[in-house]
């Protein structure tokens, strides 16, 4: 699988990621085995935060990092900053919190229950709209001093919130996680209706995808099959008929699955993004990484963009 450079780091990860939400349920030897074939596919970044599970995750998979895999020949991130109040999950006791002692003390936790020295790259989940960025600059020179993190990303943030951040610290940011897909191309549709009275037009993020190719910053791909937000999955969705049709019809002359075609949708953009793939079904992620060997053509992306429903002025 083709690899890239994240950011302006020295780090080369695969355009896809195996995202960790969802194996606080998985049997340690599927899981193994799953996490083993992403290896062979050629898959060596895998991403978690500390909410996942309520922190089952991040210790499921210290399992694997003990006994399956070489640590020195994988990358791992994680994410810090969304908590929940009274030691809940649930949605309404969430709130945000990217204070210094916070960000330290999640890395601590983070580090535990992963059973590792170090992370390759620490990412703050959310923007904190009462964070503080001499704090935050603190928290990774702490953190990379240390040894604990190597590298820095952030998460879900508009432009102009990156920049800020960025400018209090002397660490490059290079990773950006936003939701992204055929489902939800807010990005895409913002800078080709721009100067139109479509809804689409609405820049919602600070132009995401002109500020990454301007600074050097990965965009990670998140929920690549989900329209709106958490709405529902573009596949076999009566809503989406005609694009399904599309990704079929396309998936048949390059030998893929239409989810497959969906991530490649999002792998030919120039941007170079990564797609977060949080399956734990392996056969299916044998399936959609086989997108990482596909280049669509010109016309087949724009086909599948206007079968989605999305307007060219």
């Amino acid at each position: 699988m083709e690899k890239i450079k994240l950011g302006g780091s020295s780090l080369e990860a695969s355009r896809i990621i195996l995202g960790c939400m969802r194996i606080a349920d998985m049997d340690d030897r599927k899981l193994a085995s799953h996490v083993n074939r992403a290896v062979e596919l050629g898959i060596n970044l895998f991403d978690h935060a500390d909410i996942y599970g309520a922190g089952e995750c991040e210790r499921k998979f210290s399992k694997v990092l003990a006994t399956e895999v070489d640590r020195e020949n994988i990358l791992i991130q994680s994410k810090c900053g969304i908590r929940y109040a009274n030691s809940t999950n649930r949605k309404e006791d969430q709130y945000y919190d990217l204070s210094r002692d916070y960000i330290l003390d999640s890395v601590d936790g983070i580090l535990e229950r992963l059973g590792t020295d170090y992370l390759d790259l620490l990412m703050l989940h959310r923007p904190d709209a009462l964070m503080e960025p001499g704090e935050i600059a603190e928290a990774f020179d702490r953190l990379h001093d240390s040894g604990k993190v190597r590298h820095f990303g952030l998460s879900n943030f508009h432009a102009a919130q990156f920049d800020f951040v960025q400018k209090h610290t002397d660490h490059q940011l290079i990773t950006n996680q936003v939701q992204f897909g055929v489902g939800a191309p807010h990005m895409v549709n913002s800078r080709m209706q721009a100067n139109t009275p479509f809804d689409g037009a609405g820049d919602r993020d600070g132009g995401l995808l002109d500020h990454s190719r301007l600074n050097d910053i990965t965009l990670q791909a998140w929920s690549p099959f989900h329209y709106g937000y958490f709405e529902g999955i573009i596949m076999d969705d009566p809503k989406y008929r005609t694009l399904n049709d599309v990704l079929e019809d396309i998936g048949q002359s390059h030998g893929l699955t239409k989810n497959a075609v969906a991530v490649a949708w999002i792998l030919r953009h120039p941007a170079n993004m990564q797609t977060i793939i949080g399956t734990t079904d392996t056969t299916r992620l044998e399936d959609i990484a086989k997108a990482g060997d596909v280049a669509l053509t010109r016309e087949e992306w724009y086909r599948i963009y206007k079968a989605a429903g999305h307007i060219l002025p």
